[in-house]
C-alpha cells in the first residue's frame, strides 16, 4: 500500500493521545462521584447498566477518527476491478486443418463452441468483433455489443485452405485502429511492409504521424484472442503483425488447439499432415506481454475461455482506496451515536 499525502499519517499520533484523555476524564470522574452525600445512589444508578457498555460508542467513534485520519492519507492500493478493455477481437482459424477430429467432435466444432461460451461470460458492455483467417483474413463481425450477431457469425464459418495467422492478427488490428491506414494486401510474405505508427483509437492519421511506438501491453482498451491449430503456411510473418501489436500496446493472447504431434487428414483428394506450432504462438504472446494456452481437447478449451473470460472482464489497478476507508469511518461513527442514544438515550 502507497499513500499519495503519507506526511498526514502523523495525524494518527492523535488517536492514543485522545484515549488517553478519555481515561484521565474517567478517573476524574470517579474522584468527584466520592463527593456525592449517598455513595449507595450512585452504585445504584450505576448498576443499572453493564460498565462495559459506556465505553464502546467512545471506542467505535476513536476507530471511525482513525479510519478517517487514514484516509486523509489517501491509501493507493492494487485491486481488482473491471477490465477498462472495451473491444476484443476474436481471430479464429478456419482453415481445413480445423476439420482433424483429435478435439471431438472436431477442432472446428470444439472451438465454436467454446468461442459462444466465452461471450457468454463476457460483461454485456465489452465490444467483441471477429475475424476468420485460413489462406487470407475476413472481417466476419465488426466489433458489437449483440451477442446473438456474434454467435450468427460464429455458426457460419466455411472451411478454407491456407492458414495466415498473422494476416489474422494485422486485420484485427486494422479493425481496432481504422485509421491507422493498415493495408494488408500490400503486405508481403515474410514481412509487413511500412508499419504505421501506434495510435489510440479514435486519434487523427495528422496526429499518428507524430506518435513512437507505445510499451507492449498497454493499451487497455482492447485485446486480441487467436485460436489456431496449425503452422502458417501462407500471408505475413506473424512475428512482424505481432510486432505491429506490440508497438500499440495490444495484447494477443494465443490459442492452440489441436496436438503437438499432429495427425494426417484428407479432404477433397488431398491429404496433408497438420500439427501444432506451439512455439511461434508462445512468440507471439511473449511479444505483446499476453500468454500463450495449450487445449488439446474439447474439455480443455473450454477452460481456456472461461479463464480468459474472467482475466479479461476484470484487471487489477493501482485505485485509490480512500473513499472505502472513509465509508467505513462514517459506519463505525453512525454505530457508536446509535448505540449511544439506544443505552444512554442520549449521544455522549
Amino acid at each position: 500500500m502507497t499513500f499519495v499525502w503519507p506526511e498526514m499519517l502523523w495525524l494518527l499520533l492523535l488517536v492514543p493521545l485522545l484515549a488517553a484523555l478519555y481515561v484521565w476524564l474517567l478517573r476524574r470522574r470517579k474522584k468527584v462521584s466520592v463527593q456525592y452525600s449517598n455513595l449507595a445512589l450512585v452504585k445504584q444508578a450505576m448498576a443499572k447498566q453493564p460498565v462495559w457498555r459506556r465505553h464502546v460508542p467512545p471506542a467505535l467513534m476513536l476507530i471511525a477518527l482513525a479510519a478517517m485520519l487514514f484516509a486523509a492519507a489517501r491509501p493507493m492500493m492494487t485491486i481488482q476491478l473491471p477490465s477498462n478493455k472495451q473491444t476484443i477481437m476474436l481471430a479464429m482459424d478456419v482453415s481445413g486443418s480445423m476439420r482433424a477430429k483429435d478435439v471431438e467432435p472436431t477442432r472446428l466444432v470444439a472451438a465454436q463452441t467454446a468461442a459462444k461460451a466465452f461471450l457468454a461470460e463476457l460483461p454485456r458492455h465489452v465490444r467483441v468483433g471477429i475475424v476468420a483467417f485460413a489462406g487470407s483474413a475476413q472481417l466476419a463481425q465488426l466489433p458489437t455489443l449483440s451477442r446473438e450477431d456474434l454467435n450468427t457469425a460464429i455458426d457460419s464459418f466455411q472451411l478454407q485452405r491456407g492458414t495466415a495467422t498473422g494476416n489474422g492478427i494485422a486485420l484485427s488490428l486494422a479493425t481496432l485502429f481504422p485509421d491507422d491506414g493498415i493495408d494488408i494486401s500490400a503486405m508481403q510474405w515474410g514481412g509487413s511492409g511500412p508499419l504505421p505508427r501506434a495510435r489510440p483509437l479514435g486519434e487523427t492519421a495528422k496526429e499518428t504521424t507524430k506518435r513512437e511506438p507505445v510499451a507492449p501491453g498497454s493499451y487497455t482498451s482492447a485485446a486480441i484472442i487467436m485460436l489456431t491449430d496449425g503452422q502458417r503456411t501462407t500471408g505475413i510473418d506473424p512475428m512482424e503483425a505481432a510486432k505491429m501489436a506490440a508497438d500499440r500496446g495490444v495484447r494477443v493472447y494465443t490459442v492452440g488447439v489441436g496436438t503437438v504431434n499432429g495427425e494426417t487428414i484428407g479432404f477433397d483428394g488431398w491429404s496433408m499432415r497438420v500439427r501444432l506450432d506451439e512455439e511461434t504462438l508462445k512468440q507471439i504472446a511473449n511479444r505483446t506481454s499476453a500468454e500463450y494456452y495449450y487445449a488439446g481437447t474439447a474439455a480443455d478449451l473450454k477452460k481456456v475461455y472461461e479463464s480468459l473470460s474472467s482475466r479479461l472482464g476484470v484487471e487489477k489497478r493501482e485505485t485509490e482506496v480512500s473513499a472505502i476507508v472513509s465509508l467505513i469511518a462514517a459506519a463505525f461513527a453512525l454505530l457508536s451515536a446509535a448505540l449511544s442514544v439506544a443505552w444512554f438515550g442520549r449521544i455522549t
